[in-house]
């Protein structure tokens, strides 16, 4: 690396991001560097958009919006933090402003079809008996994955993106409130009152430490 490209990535931290750089390459007309950011997080920006809005087909349309905005908005790209941070706060405002557009729509729609699927397979859908959650249950991936995904859609909006980012992105608080345009503070409290809230809906299916 040469002396001016070392001074510039130690004035700017954020330039030690390697999606930050690939991003700088796509600022530059690199199309095989946006490429390998969409391949970084197409997959991750969907499970996102799935678990906030609870449709695959919306999840997916937005995930391919988000790359559209962060693709438009390459020219005039500066680095000032994290690349994932930039893209989730651009994940963040879609995510927030589909779920407004659906309003109550989403919620007739998806009771509608939990009710086909309770009709069509009622004893995998319907709540297990108290007695079956004894501590040697084996719960299978698939049904933790959707006990899960239920127990988040119990959550709010905002605590359920702050769980999906610390949790599932593995992201601090500090990126959290950067994407969120919350304060660190905000985002604990966040996290805080939402943990409180899935202990208790996973209580059946989460045995306490003994």
């Amino acid at each position: 690396m040469s002396n001016v490209a070392t001074k510039k990535t130690n004035a700017n931290p954020a330039v030690r991001d390697p999606d930050v750089r690939l991003m700088l390459r796509v600022k530059d007309g690199d199309e095989g560097a946006f490429a390998q950011l969409v391949s970084n997080y197409q997959s991750r920006l969907v499970s996102i958009f799935y678990n906030m809005l609870g449709n695959r087909e919306t999840a997916e349309d937005l995930a391919q919006e988000c790359f559209l905005r962060i693709y438009q908005a390459r020219h005039g790209y500066e680095p000032t933090a994290k690349f994932a941070t930039w893209l989730y706060r651009i994940a963040n405002n879609l995510a927030s402003n589909t779920r407004r557009s659906f309003g109550r729509r989403k919620e007739v729609s998806l009771s509608a079809q939990d009710s086909k699927m309770m009709d069509a397979t009622p004893r995998e859908q319907s709540v297990p008996e108290k007695s079956a959650l004894m501590p040697t249950r084996q719960i299978d991936t698939r049904e933790t994955r959707e006990v899960v995904r239920e127990a988040l859609e119990d959550l709010n909006d905002r605590q359920r993106m702050a769980v999906l980012l610390h949790k599932f992105e593995e992201m601090s608080y500090a990126d959290i409130s950067e994407a969120m345009e919350l304060t660190p503070t905000a985002v604990k409290s966040l996290l805080s009152r939402a943990r409180d809230n899935l202990r208790e809906t996973l209580a059946g299916y989460v045995q306490p430490a003994g």
